[in-house]
């Protein structure tokens, strides 16, 4: 099982309105989107999204003029109590694991939470955070109802 994740990046202008028109368009195309985070400067947005059809997704959004980039992203289980971050953030410092960026969601599951980490060798992540008894969730688990 594939133990990485698929992540969206749309480019979209800062400006009002800008954000609906890509959420729309997912939407009228049956695309749920999972999670999601904005990171911006003054003239330009990044939208990062994980959807289940990632291909159709591309596809879409680029019929449409909007730069989208695909990035291999890591997401792995933590418990959702003070401290569950903090125990991450703890074993990938001390494997020297540069976090480039990160989004956290709540799975509902079992007071649990997902952290999504994107790294700059997602491979190597896997494999020191798997040897490190952390669970790390393939697509199976984060597209599941």
């Amino acid at each position: 099982m594939a133990m990485k994740i698929k992540q969206v990046s749309i480019f979209i202008e800062n400006k009002a309105g800008t954000l609906s028109a890509p959420c729309k368009l997912l939407s009228d195309a049956g695309i749920n989107i999972v999670t999601l985070c904005l990171a911006d400067t003054n003239d330009f947005g990044i939208m990062r999204l994980i959807v289940k059809d990632w291909q159709k997704a591309k596809k879409l959004l680029e019929s449409k003029d909007y730069a989208v980039k695909i990035t291999d992203v890591v997401a792995i289980e933590v418990e959702d109590r003070p401290g569950g971050l903090a125990s991450i953030l703890s074993v990938l410092e001390k494997s020297k694991l540069n976090v480039e960026y990160m989004y956290a969601f709540t799975s509902g599951k079992n007071g649990r939470a997902v952290l999504v980490f994107c790294f700059e060798n997602p491979d190597e992540a896997v494999q020191i955070l798997s040897s490190k008894g952390i669970n790390v969730l393939g697509e199976t688990h984060i597209f599941q109802k």
